[in-house]
């Protein structure tokens, strides 16, 4: 009989109570603020970051998973019994994390021949961030609780990436400017006229869909977008960062306009709201 463990990292956004209810395995990324490090997503809570951020005199760093965590990860999940471990990684074109976990992968199938036919390591490269990915992983926690097989769930949730959507605009390009990780924020002008960007990740590589014109017109731009390119009957999300004003409006125009009720309205962890800023709001769907 199967057994799974579920991975991800700390990037996804996976809601602390989710990611203990379903036994979620979150590798936190190291944040190092000013002499402090900090674990994402369990040393403070996403609205406690927004605080620390903008008080810091200097924009926060994070690091990369390195190999060595992974190779930890799946001797831990081998000798424990599972079956299968499923990992599903941040962008592989914004972050080094999801070479390293092949890396390791190839490196533990070296050193243990005898687990490549027992124990199955399924890596995912989400090419994406936020809970773009940990919605996926989230719903293949809950598909193999019911029964689903591995390669059923990792399908699904490669599915998932293929086809997911995560439009938002960075309110404030200050951090996404400063932290050059979003580079069509950071190559984006306009604010001095009162523009924001609409943007979005495609196979990786962050791009800007639209200009507009305040955070009305954000609202409506990000609305419009989700109403005419989800796949009808499938959920979407909202995502959330320090604005609950405009998050509040884009909450109540989606309700209006869609016609139902989000999956999911959930904060951004830490990595993200250094790279992308605090001051943002979006939308998750797929196509």
């Amino acid at each position: 009989m199967a057994r799974i463990r579920f991975t991800t990292d700390s990037a996804a956004d996976i809601p602390a109570p989710l990611r203990e209810e379903l036994n979620i395995q979150v590798l936190p990324f190291p944040i190092a603020m000013g002499d402090k490090e900090y674990a994402d997503g369990f040393d403070f809570t996403p609205q406690e970051f927004y605080d620390m951020l903008l008080a810091a005199p200097q924009i926060p760093t994070h690091a990369q998973l390195n190999p060595y965590i992974f190779t930890e990860l799946f001797e831990t999940a081998w000798e424990e019994g599972f079956t299968d471990l499923i990992h599903t990684s941040i962008n592989s074109k914004g972050s080094a994390t999801c070479a390293n976990a092949f890396q390791a992968r190839g490196e533990f199938y070296k050193d243990h021949p005898e687990a490549r036919d027992t124990f199955h390591i399924h890596i995912i490269d989400a090419l994406n961030y936020t809970m773009g990915y940990g919605w996926a992983v989230v719903q293949g926690a809950k598909m193999a609780a019911e029964g689903a097989s591995p390669q059923t769930v990792a399908d699904f949730i490669q599915d998932w990436v293929n086809h997911v959507h995560v439009v938002f605009s960075p309110l404030d390009l200050r951090f996404a400017k400063k932290s050059g990780r979003v580079s069509a924020a950071a190559a984006f002008v306009g604010e001095a006229l009162g523009l924001k960007p609409i943007m979005t990740f495609l196979n990786g590589e962050s791009k800007i869909l639209a200009k507009v014109r305040g955070e009305k017109a954000v609202v409506a731009k990000l609305t419009e977008m989700c109403k005419a390119q989800r796949k009808p009957g499938t959920p979407y999300l909202m995502i959330q960062g320090s604005n609950g004003e405009q998050s509040g409006k884009l909450l109540e125009l989606c309700r209006q306009e869609l016609g139902e009720e989000p999956a999911m309205s959930y904060h951004i962890g830490g990595v993200i709201a250094i790279n992308a800023g605090p001051n943002l709001i979006g939308i998750i769907y797929r196509d």
